[in-house]
């Protein structure tokens, strides 16, 4: 019991101790916090974000894209859907994700849960798939259909 009682005053020290030192980026003497942004989107959060959808093709136009650059923080958690509304097959490349700790695929309500990155998404027809992750590593990232780059069908994915 004795060993108990030590480790909970330890414990209780240290929690002491560690109350009393300045947080990281303070200055010993001053105990004011670290300015953080102002801009609600360059803040990173605990609650992943959404990224705004990216849609290939559409009723008129089958080489169609939405968006093609999209812009995310280092370190926050997202949830993408890529959706496929046109009939051609898509095949959805990035390096991004080897730079992102993913978390899982959700395709019509069912979850693939990741141990690793995912190749390439493919869409055999139309539909969305959400894809949840954090950023890792910041860079840029090119993605693309690539059968159909040359359509116009490509993007970056920047992390700052």
């Amino acid at each position: 019991m004795q060993k108990y009682r030590n480790f909970a005053h330890a414990a209780v020290l240290g929690t002491t101790v560690l109350s009393a030192a300045p947080c990281a980026g303070q200055d010993a003497g001053d105990h004011e916090p670290v300015p953080q942004p102002t801009s609600f989107s360059k803040q990173v959060t605990r609650a992943s974000k959404d990224v705004p959808e990216l849609v290939f093709g559409s009723g008129s136009d089958s080489f169609a894209v939405n968006q093609k650059d999209f812009e995310l923080i280092a370190g926050q958690g997202y949830r993408w859907k890529i959706t496929s509304a046109a009939g051609l097959e898509y095949k959805f490349v990035t390096d991004l994700f080897r730079n992102v700790w993913m978390n899982q695929i959700v395709i019509n309500d069912l979850e693939v849960h990741m141990n690793g990155a995912p190749a390439w998404l493919e869409f055999d027809a139309e539909g969305t798939m959400q894809v949840q992750f954090t950023t890792i590593r910041p860079g840029s990232y090119a993605w693309s259909v690539p059968d159909l780059a040359d359509k116009g069908m490509k993007g970056t994915i920047t992390i700052k």
